[in-house]
């Protein structure tokens, strides 16, 4: 999708300026000269050695010191500090834009969803990234790469990938005599049985993430998408207004209705409906392959140690659609020393180190060689189903106003699962909305 840069630095700057007046006085001082002579440039801006900073959303695997770690032991004149924002995602980009709209320096190397390129290479907050510089990018899995890309031109090196993953108790399938779901109408079914079993009593059913965050973007359009439905479509349109957009979302306001998603589910993100699973508290959970590695911990922090499978998520007909998830590293327009973020971003794309964040985080690598691995594939059964999810995943939309655009489907999907909005006209006003936030 291309789209014409009308909405860069005035348009960003008006949405967030209230913000940014809160945090001037804590980030505003720094703009110097790396800002102003960077903003939007390529190799030649690519210059300086020295310590770096990594901002990044909260590290809730503690894996991500020991990686950072090994970097800094064989680069003791060019440390790299990490500057862990919260784990919200939503307050994580905010608080990259506020930085970026006060040309600090203070972040050097960014942690982004990947969905935010666009966003942040139109408004010219991260540099262009010469291909060459990046030699690996052929051996990553193409959708990967894309999703760092802003009109054909590179703007980060992709180093996780996410799929969504139907995590279900096997113990739990097996002594009722069904099989993992690959529908929404077999998974309410398997509800039924299990909760008829004495240790399913008092279970709830399933549970994503609904609170009004970028989790509830994921988890509407994952609905969308398996219903047969798209949010916008190849030409760049929204088009949530219609019948199967109308089916998805139904599929989950009736969830809620019926008791098959737990009320509680209205607040969950990823960490309390992962917590909620690890407590043995519902069947199945749609969640990111981070999971798996914290609930098949032996700490005692998980009682389903050894009682979970993972599985396609489900969708209307057959097998669901996920978004694609992941996180890109771009290179702040505003940062120092940036050859050494060059090389930080190359170190953290390699496939030993993505091997690494593999077994130690089971967070998705983009290395398309490590889904193939034998001796990987016995140690994380959920990759097939993963490389799978990742292979025919859909984008959320790649657009300069994402933050504008998130905002609006997640105001819909909210009113709708809690009963504010009838479905149908809460499609019939995001189509609205949405069509005066996206142009080609």
């Amino acid at each position: 999708m291309r789209f014409e840069r009308s909405t860069t630095r005035r348009a960003v700057a008006a949405a967030v300026a209230g913000s940014l007046v809160l945090l001037a006085s804590a980030c505003g001082g720094d703009s110097g000269s790396s800002g102003s002579s960077t903003t939007g440039g390529g190799a030649a801006a690519l210059e300086g050695r020295g310590p770096i900073t990594f901002a990044t959303g909260k590290d809730t695997s503690g894996f991500l010191p020991k990686q950072v770690a090994a970097w800094n032991s064989q680069h003791p004149t060019e440390k790299v500090e990490i500057k862990e924002l919260p784990e919200d995602a939503d307050a994580q980009r905010q608080q990259m834009v506020q930085n970026a709209q006060n040309q600090s320096d203070a972040f050097s190397v960014l942690n982004m969803d990947v969905v935010w390129t666009s966003e942040f290479a139109a408004n010219q907050w991260i540099v262009q990234l010469p291909e060459d510089k990046f030699p690996d990018l052929s051996k990553l899995i193409p959708a990967t790469v894309e999703t760092a890309k802003y009109r054909d031109k590179l703007y980060a090196v992709p180093i996780t990938s996410d799929g969504g993953l139907l995590y279900f108790r096997k113990d739990l399938l097996t002594k009722a005599g069904v099989e993992p779901p690959k529908t929404w109408d077999e998974m309410l079914a398997a509800c039924v049985k299990v909760q008829a079993l004495p240790e399913g009593k008092g279970m709830n059913c399933y549970s994503g993430q609904f609170e009004k965050y970028e989790g509830l973007t994921v988890n509407f359009s994952e609905a969308i998408n398996s219903a047969g439905g798209v949010v916008v479509g190849k030409d760049g349109k929204p088009n949530v207004d219609t019948p199967e957009a109308l089916a998805g979302l139904e599929e989950l306001t009736k969830g809620f209705t019926t008791g098959a998603i737990p009320k509680a589910a209205i607040t969950y993100k990823e960490e309390e409906s992962r917590r909620a699973f690890q407590e043995g508290k519902l069947l199945f959970l749609r969640n990111w392959p981070y999971v798996y590695a914290l609930a098949s911990k032996t700490d005692g922090s998980s009682k389903i140690v050894n009682k979970f499978g993972v599985a396609p998520l489900p969708g209307k007909t057959g097998p669901g659609v996920s978004s694609l998830g992941g996180h890109d590293y771009a290179i702040s327009a505003f940062a120092k020393n940036k050859a050494t973020a060059v090389d930080f971003i190359n170190f953290m794309a390699s496939e030993a180190r993505q091997k690494a964040n593999l077994t130690g985080s089971s967070q998705a690598p983009t290395w398309a060689s490590l889904y193939d691995d034998p001796a990987l594939n016995k140690q994380f059964p959920y990759l097939t189903p993963l490389k799978a999810s990742i292979l025919g995943a859909q984008p959320r939309p790649r657009v300069v106003k994402y933050g504008d655009v998130t905002a609006a489907i997640q105001a819909s999907a909210y009113d709708a699962l809690s009963g504010k909005t009838q479905p149908k006209q809460a499609l019939t006003d995001l189509q609205t909305k949405l069509s005066s936030l996206i142009t080609q």
